[in-house]
């Protein structure tokens, strides 16, 4: 029995250890662009995923195009003409339901701060710095698109507070899917010097009145960067799963046949098809491999893989083809137009399109992370490793690696619950004006937080796959992908196999899943 002072010694051992993870997400999070970090050109059009991500974590400076930069002036000229002429919705009206009320041209100076001040009621708690840091990426770039009509200054404001790591402090909810209005207003008021920033060094304040406040927070940036970013990881932690997988394969003397070419030319699903291949060139299998002699076929677990991967990664390509239009996008309400000098009232804010895209994909990553509890099971039966149950050791009735499948269904009950379709919200605001929404910021957010928990069920997979290798004395050949994988692993993974705690086991393998990357093939 442990004495008191045994407790008190694990528990300040916990609290350390939650303290240094606390730290290194953290640090992760800091933006910390060098003086040599490349440099991606910002220009309204050709802003990729990736670029977000880079400029997100710091890895990249912004620089803008100075075509779009001269598109940015025309539009914010044009539209000073039109709403000192004319009714411009933000400009020389007031917004949603006060869309009729009229900006006396003695108010129209601090129309803008007004607007700001009142909608920049964001609530809940601020937003991680890379987040936030991939919102002012992607506004600054839609916002060189040319037709939001706001002053350039602050173009180059954003593009100067990304290169230097900062970012305004941010809360999390405020938007219902059209128009991250809350979070950009409190952009807004710190681009004015009425809010906070945090971490590098902020702007010079810029001088925001009626032509700049709803030109501004007339976007989804926060939506599309949160999108981008979960992307971008999700995408990592599928290919991450099909590497696992191959190891799991190779721990129940699987068979190649499911991933044969002929199988795949015959149901030629693009996902599917490229999965097959993957996991053929990860395994160093033909394209037409030999039936193996034991048993028939495999369960789903694996001879299922790129029916169930091979969606997840057309669902992502039908994603990233959404956000590759929507961050290089003039949606900005009213759309100023130089060419006819027309202010265009619209609906392009409305994010169906991506709460679709992100709806579709988030189901689909549940598929994945259903199919790694499939294998896991299977790596608990003796029937399939030929080893004792859950992978135990020689002591009578040991548990060994059984409680890995409760943690890992534990985590996939969260993954499902964050699946559910945001899209199926409904709100009705402003007095009955806006009498739908989206709820792609909703489904942006699940989708950035089934990247933990797909990340905890492979992590599980990983270290039973690994010990079973062991117990089994096969080590792939290093020459292979699947080989390199199992090396990385191996010298992670702790090699005792008494039964003991696994959460440190499962912390290192769900990290570890971000460096198969570097054995792709």
């Amino acid at each position: 029995m442990l004495s008191s002072h045994d407790v008190d010694a694990l528990t300040e051992k916990s609290r350390e250890k939650s303290e240094e993870k606390s730290e290194a997400r953290s640090r992760a999070s800091r933006p910390s662009p060098g003086p040599g970090a490349q440099g991606v050109v910002l220009d309204g059009v050709t802003l990729a995923v990736a670029d977000v991500v880079r400029l997100a974590d710091g890895a990249a400076r912004p620089e803008a195009a100075a075509d779009a930069l001269r598109r940015v002036e025309r539009a914010w000229h044009t539209a000073r003409e039109l709403a000192a002429s004319g009714r411009v919705y933000g400009r020389s009206t007031g917004v949603g339901a006060n869309r009729n009320e009229a900006v006396p041209t003695e108010a129209a100076a601090g129309h803008g701060l007004r607007l700001l001040r009142s909608h920049a009621g964001a609530i809940g708690d601020p937003l991680p710095d890379r987040e936030v840091r991939a919102m002012l990426a992607v506004r600054a770039n839609q916002l060189l698109a040319g037709g939001a009509g706001l002053r350039p200054t602050v173009v180059t404001a954003l593009c100067e507070a990304l290169g230097a790591g900062a970012q305004p402090v941010v809360n999390e909810f405020g938007s219902v899917g059209t128009g991250d209005i809350a979070a950009l207003a409190q952009v807004g008021l710190a681009l004015a010097g009425e809010h906070p920033w945090r971490g590098g060094p902020a702007p010079e304040p810029q001088p925001l009145d009626n032509n700049d406040a709803l030109a501004l927070i007339s976007s989804n940036a926060l939506t599309l960067g949160q999108a981008a970013l979960a992307l971008d990881e999700l995408r990592r932690l599928i290919s991450a799963a099909e590497t696992v997988g191959a190891l799991s394969l190779l721990a129940v003397d699987g068979s190649y046949e499911a991933y044969a070419e002929p199988v795949h030319a015959a149901r030629p699903h693009p996902g599917s098809r490229a999965t097959a291949a993957r996991m053929r060139a990860l395994l160093g299998a033909p394209a037409r491999p030999t039936p193996p002699l034991g048993r028939i076929q495999d369960p789903y677990g694996f001879r299922c893989l790129p029916q169930i991967h091979g969606p997840a990664h057309d669902a992502a390509d039908a994603l990233e083809a959404v956000l590759a239009i929507e961050v290089n996008a003039a949606a900005e309400n009213p759309l100023i137009s130089p060419d006819d000098l027309a202010a265009y009232h619209h609906g392009g804010f409305y994010l169906a399109q991506l709460a679709l895209a992100l709806d579709h994909f988030r189901l689909s990553v549940t598929q994945v992370a259903r199919l790694s509890t499939s294998r896991l099971s299977a790596l608990n039966e003796p029937a399939y490793t030929r080893l004792k149950p859950f992978l135990a050791d020689a002591e009578a009735a040991s548990s060994g690696v059984m409680i890995l499948e409760y943690a890992a269904g534990a985590a996939l009950g969260d993954l499902r619950a964050f699946a559910a379709p945001a899209s199926l919200g409904h709100a009705v605001l402003s007095r009955g004006v806006e009498e739908q929404a989206s709820f792609a910021s909703l489904a942006a957010r699940q989708t950035l937080r089934i990247g933990g928990a797909l990340r905890l069920v492979v992590g599980c997979e990983l270290v039973a796959a690994i010990r079973a290798l062991r117990q089994r004395g096969l080590r792939p050949d290093p020459e292979l992908p699947v080989g390199r994988a199992y090396a990385l692993a191996d010298a992670v993974l702790d090699e005792d196999v008494t039964d003991r705690p696994l959460t440190d086991d499962v912390d290192r393998a769900a990290a570890l899943l971000d460096r198969f990357k570097d054995v792709d093939v």
